[in-house]
């Protein structure tokens, strides 16, 4: 179904060519889920799918990203590289107005880099290579690095290095700001309200930096827990947009053939969404590499991609995405093999400990995917607990290392020192965060090889140390991977031009139109 239906819906929905170069229209209201509600809109302190889809048309980085992956104007106009590709000057957009009607300028840059070092844990280890920041002029901001770092200009979009107003949270506690529930950003769209549980609004921001953008005049984002009712809510005509992974997968088909619906695979370029289980190394049964490797081979995964998504997936290999450069399958293999997990477990001298099992609150296709890791567990001896919470407390559970083993899902941003080393090198220990090396794995050779992989040159010498540390972290299982996602977005027709990045839904609202 999937690849089919997408094509055949994308070529009849009008996402051609001539639609794109359509003009248009200005005015309307959008309607869009958002599921699960997010726990908080400030992208600079919560890195939730959920915040990325809604806070990345509130925010902006520097640049944008197209569905190839190049570099475009964002807040940064232009951009130059050194001859040595040591230096990298970027020349701002000048005009630019936070909401509030505050200047946007280099001083914003620098203190959103010092923050984001602190808080968010991809921007940290993508800063890594960094040697200094200046600010020779109000509109130029020039990073000098130690070393050529080949995916610098891949971390400057929103969701990885959003600018936050140095003149609102400068001197405050950043974590009890009170702009953290009312968001102040540079965006299309302004932060007008939130009724918990309810709606998300944002408003047409009126100064907008790119004139005439955006073309509607605001956005709901509609928070509906029950997972038939976002259908309905979409079949109803209550809401426009259902952003891929707001619908259960099992309803994508159905809701595909609607009259006036367009279905769409892209705006996952840039993130290859991988999910995985945290297994938390430090302690107990988990901190023996054949109790992880048993873990392995006792979950079925064909049939979570089948059954569970419906076929939209692909089993995940190890901890790269297919999807992104230097991955390779020359690794070791995890098979459904119950009785090879009953021998690891066996091997390894495990009583049945109890392990604490943490689903994923987004919605059924997750519950149902936690009772059949459940089930696949206990089936080789494995005694699993169950600990139900929401996204929220998950979160706290997972950054407090209060877990054995936790459901995520992440992003991988095109190349493994942008978004894959970040969960596996000792650096990125550190408790109170949660998208960063939560499960404690520690190998020297594994920090060695992703602080070489990143700088090295050429591409060819990159490949072969990517390769290697795959091959090291399928053996050590630090986590266990399961599938590479796939979230198709499902839009009414009239909605024009949503998708037009790599990054899709989460900054893409400012091109969107309505056909009225």
């Amino acid at each position: 179904m999937p690849k089919r239906v997408l094509l055949g819906l994308l070529l009849a929905c009008g996402l051609t060519a001539p639609a794109l170069a359509q003009e248009p229209k200005t005015g309307g209201v959008i309607n869009a889920v958002i599921q699960p509600e997010p726990p908080g809109l400030m992208l600079a302190q919560v890195q939730n799918g959920p915040t990325q889809m809604v806070s990345g048309n509130i925010f902006e980085g520097l640049l944008r990203y197209s569905p190839k992956l190049e570099p475009l104007p964002e807040l940064a106009e232009s951009w130059s590289v050194s001859e040595d590709a040591k230096t990298y000057t970027f020349k701002l957009r000048k005009g630019v107005t936070w909401h509030d009607g505050k200047p946007f300028t280099a001083a914003d840059v620098l203190f959103s880099i010092e923050m984001l070092k602190q808080t968010h844990a991809r921007a940290r280890t993508n800063l890594a290579q960094v040697d200094k920041i200046e600010t020779p002029d109000d509109y130029t901001v020039v990073f000098t690095l130690k070393q050529p770092f080949g995916p610098f200009l891949g971390i400057f979009e929103v969701g990885s290095m959003p600018m936050v107003p140095k003149h609102l949270y400068d001197g405050t506690d950043w974590k009890t700001n009170p702009y953290n529930n009312a968001p102040i950003g540079t965006g299309p769209f302004m932060f007008k309200e939130w009724q918990k549980g309810s709606f998300i609004r944002l408003v047409k921001n009126p100064n907008y930096h790119e004139k005439g953008k955006p073309y509607i005049d605001e956005i709901y984002w509609q928070i509906i827990p029950d997972a038939a009712a976002r259908s309905v809510a979409f079949e109803t005509g209550k809401v426009d947009v259902l952003p891929g992974g707001s619908v259960e997968n099992f309803d994508v088909p159905r809701l595909s053939k609607l009259k006036d619906t367009c279905v769409t695979g892209a705006g996952w370029e840039f993130f290859s969404p991988l999910s995985w289980l945290w297994l938390n190394n430090r302690q107990g049964p988990l901190a023996d590499k054949r109790v992880r490797q048993a873990i392995m081979y006792a979950i079925d995964r064909d049939f979570a991609k089948d059954v569970i998504w419906n076929g939209l997936g692909k089993v995940a290999t190890g901890p790269s995405a297919s999807t992104i450069k230097y991955y390779t399958d020359d690794v070791k293999k995890y098979p459904y093999d119950p009785a090879k997990a009953k021998a690891l477990l066996k091997d390894a001298g495990y009583k049945g400990e109890k392990i604490r099992l943490l689903p994923l609150a987004y919605g059924e296709t997750w519950q149902r995917w936690g009772e059949a890791v459940k089930q696949n567990l206990q089936d080789v001896g494995i005694n699993i607990e169950t600990i139900a919470t929401d996204v929220a407390g998950g979160n706290q559970k997972i950054g407090d290392w209060d877990y054995d083993i936790a459901f995520t899902y992440l992003y991988q941003y095109g190349d493994p020192a942008l978004g894959v080393g970040r969960n596996y090198i000792s650096s990125n220990i550190a408790k109170g965060q949660v998208f960063n090396n939560v499960e404690g794995y520690s190998n020297p050779e594994i920090d060695k090889l992703f602080a070489d992989g990143a700088v090295a040159t050429p591409d060819s010498k990159r490949k072969e140390i990517y390769e290697k540390a795959q091959k090291i972290l399928v053996e050590d299982v630090p986590v266990a991977w399961m599938l590479e996602l796939q979230f198709p977005t499902i839009t009414r027709c009239k909605v024009k031009n949503l998708i037009t990045t790599g990054i899709g839904v989460n900054d893409g609202f400012k091109d969107a139109w309505l056909d009225k």
